[in-house]
This record gives C-alpha cells, sequence and structure tokens, in this order.
C-alpha cells in the first residue's frame, strides 16, 4: 500500500502520477494525517472495472446454477451465436 499526504499531490504531481502508472495500484492520499481520497492511473482503474464486472458476471452465473436455472451446453450456445450472425450477415 502506497501512502502519501496531499501536500506531496500538490507539490509533486508529476512523481505521483509517475508513480500511479509504474505500480498499477491505487495510491491513497492523507490529509492531516487521516484517509481522504485514493489516486490510480486510468489503466489500473480500467482493469480494476473489468475484474469487477467479471466477478459480477461469474457470480450472477454461480447464482443462475444455484437455483437451478435454464443452462445451454457450449455447442447450443455456438449454434445459437452462429444463427445470430449468420441472419446478421443475410440482412
Amino acid at each position: 500500500m502506497i501512502i502519501k499526504s496531499s501536500t506531496s499531490l500538490r507539490n509533486d504531481y508529476g512523481n505521483i502520477s509517475a508513480l500511479a502508472h509504474e505500480v498499477g495500484e491505487p495510491i491513497y492520499i492523507t490529509k492531516n494525517g487521516e484517509g481522504d481520497i485514493v489516486v490510480m492511473s486510468i489503466e489500473a482503474f480500467e482493469k480494476r472495472e473489468q475484474l469487477m464486472m467479471l466477478k459480477s458476471r461469474l457470480a450472477m452465473s454461480e447464482y443462475s446454477l444455484a437455483n437451478n436455472e435454464p443452462t445451454v451446453s457450449l455447442e447450443e450456445a455456438r449454434k445459437r451465436l452462429e444463427a445470430k450472425y449468420n441472419a446478421k450477415i443475410q440482412s
């Protein structure tokens, strides 16, 4: 965990920005000795968002399986996708 003061952010933005890109993780900014905000590179933020979305989708899938909701085989899913794809090409 990287912790920097708000004074560091204000006075040395360039180095904190470079650090955020280098480490690819959040940097915690304190104000008056207490946690205030978190900064991170856009790349790290987007990667984190994608991971959260994936985890959410996996959780929904696990919920569906646990509640015996209908499923399809991989082969059936492929057939359905191919049918949709072919229908779009023909239209």
